[in-house]
């Protein structure tokens, strides 16, 4: 090869390899006019492959004009931290938990008895329309954020080392777990009035220790956490109450939500709805797998209560008090005038007897 076709060719690689490092997707990155973080405070592998997809949807959607840097497991520290980020507008987006202490509006997804299953959970959380949706829209709009889309792992029964339970009668005596929830608190308290049942608060992590040694009989707990924090391990019988639904939200800022131009925001709302309905997927199919290893557990019993039984506990938690007394100052204060402390479980009972006429007619 002479002089001149060597230099040709060292050239033609020069620039190859130029374009490959400032190109991905098939867009240059000098392209993108808005580069974003995207910061998940917890470590959840299956949460963050969709949330992986997600960032690379906007771009796509967005014709290569929004990048969006994922950042799993806390790399840019934990949930709070990234709240108070997101508010300021240092942090663009992030995944967030209906803490009252942080979005006053949280008190409501915190609620009992308000979803018991995934079909609930998509009418409820439904875009644009979902009464839950609707009500955390506002929620974390008056905390400077623009919800995307909310995502969760499932429900919460309860697990202990005494029973089955499927009446109040089977709380009889029980020493069960505890957090900080008021609601949670109270739907057991009432649940179990005049049985001697005994709550305590133990923080999570020192649960599994707590029910290895006795400390406490039993505590509500989830399919994921039974399998995967290994609560199966030290819990001998779980009922599938569903009586708390797990939530989380995708959050970005509102101030730089409002800024976009429509074409964008249309681009950023596909990719949450698809990245939502992914997740339900996902997790519903995780929830089967964690069954199907529960059910092969020799020292472990499921017990699957019926609508009937489900429903009775649903009326011995007498939730209606708890509405007024844990949401009735914040919804009055957003929705002035529009008995939201009535409106919300009412639209949300309305949804529960649709999802069990479908099932009744499956």
């Amino acid at each position: 090869m002479n002089g001149r076709k060597k230099y040709w060719v060292f050239a033609l690689v020069c620039s190859f390899l130029v374009f490959s490092a400032v190109t991905f997707n098939g867009t240059t990155a000098e392209s993108a006019e808005y580069t974003w973080s995207f910061a998940q405070p917890w470590t959840r592998p299956l949460t963050d492959a969709v949330f992986t997809k997600f960032c690379e949807r906007v771009k796509e959607y967005s014709g290569g004009r929004i990048e969006v840097n994922f950042f799993p497991s806390g790399q840019l520290g934990g949930h709070d931290e990234n709240f108070h980020a997101m508010q300021e507008g240092s942090l663009e987006i992030g995944v967030f938990s209906p803490y009252p202490t942080l979005i006053p509006g949280g008190c409501v997804p915190n609620m009992t008895w308000i979803i018991v299953n995934w079909d609930e959970m998509r009418l409820a959380y439904r875009q644009p329309d979902g009464i839950l949706y609707s009500v955390m829209k506002d929620a974390f709009e008056d905390v400077e954020g623009h919800l995307l889309f909310a995502c969760s792992q499932g429900a919460y029964g309860l697990g202990n080392n005494k029973r089955p339970i499927r009446t109040t009668d089977d709380f009889t005596n029980l020493k069960l777990r505890v957090s900080a929830s008021p609601g949670g608190v109270k739907t057991l308290a009432n649940m179990g009035k005049g049985k001697g049942l005994i709550l305590e608060t133990v923080p999570w992590g020192e649960l599994y220790n707590a029910l290895s040694r006795g400390v406490v009989d039993g505590c509500w707990t989830m399919w994921a956490s039974l399998v995967e924090e290994r609560h199966c391990e030290v819990l001998k019988y779980y009922s599938d109450l569903n009586f708390i639904w797990d939530s989380t939200y995708v959050v970005m800022n509102k101030e730089l939500w409002d800024s976009l131009p429509d074409d964008l925001k249309e681009a950023v709302r596909k990719a949450s709805l698809e990245a939502e309905a992914e997740l339900l997927d996902t997790q519903q199919k995780a929830e089967k797998r964690f069954i199907e290893q529960l059910k092969e557990r020799k020292d472990f019993t499921i017990t699957w209560l019926t609508p009937e039984e489900r429903d009775a506990l649903r009326l011995a938690s007498d939730m209606g008090p708890m509405w007024e007394e844990l949401c009735g100052k914040w919804l009055e204060e957003r929705y002035p005038g529009k008995d939201m402390v009535n409106v919300i479980p009412a639209e949300l009972e309305k949804i529960h007897k649709e999802v069990l006429a479908k099932e009744a007619q499956k």
